[in-house]
């Protein structure tokens, strides 16, 4: 495909999912449809619509509107192009740049590239960082392995994907996490990640991990374990009898498989209750997403003030409802994808109100200028 193809295959997808369609279902069904297009053309359209996604005000205001053709085109005017050699109309290009196409600098609200109500959240949760981190947002995430302890040293993890044009190197928020440099795409077909070596996990995500008092021999569930990334971060670090619990039970659907590649052992289970109590149980629980949203922009445009104050209510109920699992003595462990103190820390105050038999043992929030995502973490002790 020509740059101007590929430009004209994303403003379509962009439109389909201003309309209100998932931004994965339209890109998987427009690579279905389109065999033309190859790996590279993928990847860039891709990259096109979700950068287009992340800074979605700022690039409607450079763009003169919010359509996919104003999102693209005030893409290309933040990087300095006016976009002409582009939008010609011939061929598979975007018809020319016209009068209905004017654009301008965005205000300082726009700037932000959240709406307008998620500002003074930002704000009230992250004081002087708010905007910065803000900004994070409109950026790509990196690439992150979290590398099996269990399995190798970082140092021989790090030799074996060289080996398969992979540049990986140690980030600093967790003794396991690498950050890809370079290869990132054939990650999932190199032979550290296909002998269970290697996991794709963020390093913020793996320091979550490396803050819980995990020991051999520990009963533990993570109760929200979606995929089971940090499933399998936590057998990494200690000899543990593992259960996990997620609400949605096909979302765990990979977990045996990934558990068998990293040689370890899981046990599924739908009712948590039964295998009760834990030495530790983990919630990673469901959440605004807040924290990830390089990597899932769409979610912070389809979040509203309402489904917000429902993940608030799910995030205390799971709260009550793991704590009565937990052994005497044993750790409550409280995490998020979030940056918004509502979810975090005035959630973990909450909860210790209505619940004094607890005690708060360490808290910390992470925010993408540490590198990572941004995640809030917390455990809890009774006594």
């Amino acid at each position: 495909m020509t740059p101007a193809a590929r430009i004209s295959a994303a403003i379509d997808v962009l439109d389909k999912i201003l309309a209100g369609q998932s931004a994965e279902h339209v890109l998987t069904a427009w690579g279905r449809s389109s065999r033309f297009a190859g790996s590279g053309d993928r990847a860039a359209v891709r990259d096109l619509v979700y950068d287009a996604l992340r800074c979605r005000r700022s690039f409607a205001a450079l763009g003169g509107g919010e359509t996919g053709r104003h999102l693209i085109l005030g893409g290309l005017r933040a990087a300095g192009q006016d976009g002409k050699d582009i939008f010609t109309g011939e061929g598979y290009a975007p018809a020319p740049v016209g009068p209905s196409d004017a654009g301008r600098e965005p205000d300082d609200v726009e700037e932000w590239d959240l709406p307008d109500w998620l500002i003074p959240k930002f704000q009230a949760s992250l004081g002087e960082q708010a905007f910065a981190i803000a900004q994070s947002l409109q950026q790509r995430a990196p690439v992150f392995l979290r590398v099996n302890l269990g399995r190798c040293r970082p140092d021989q993890a790090i030799r074996s994907l060289a080996e398969d044009q992979i540049v990986a190197v140690p980030h600093p928020l967790a003794s396991s996490a690498l950050e890809v440099t370079s290869g990132q795409r054939k990650i999932q077909n190199c032979r550290a990640y296909l002998s269970g070596q290697v996991e794709l996990q963020d390093a913020a995500s793996q320091a979550v991990i490396e803050m819980l008092p995990l020991k051999d021999g520990m009963k533990v569930l993570d109760h929200c374990a979606g995929g089971g990334g940090k499933t399998l971060a936590m057998a990494a670090r200690a000899k543990l009898g593992l259960f996990a619990h997620d609400i949605s039970p096909r979302r765990m659907k990979d977990l045996p498989e990934r558990a068998k590649r990293a040689g370890i052992k899981v046990t599924l289970t739908e009712t948590p209750e039964r295998n009760a109590p834990y030495d530790l149980v983990l919630a990673d629980v469901p959440c605004s997403g807040s924290g990830s949203w390089r990597r899932d922009p769409q979610g912070k445009w389809s979040l509203n003030e309402k489904t917000f104050s429902d993940l608030l209510t799910v995030q205390a109920g799971i709260l009550d409802r793991i704590s009565a699992m937990v052994s005497r003595g044993g750790t409550l462990a409280y995490a998020t994808c979030s940056v918004l103190s509502e979810e975090n820390s005035l959630q973990i105050r909450d909860f210790l109100e209505r619940s004094p038999q607890w005690r708060l043992v360490a808290q910390r929030q992470f925010t993408p200028l540490d590198g990572g995502d941004g995640f809030f973490v917390a455990y809890l002790t009774q006594g």
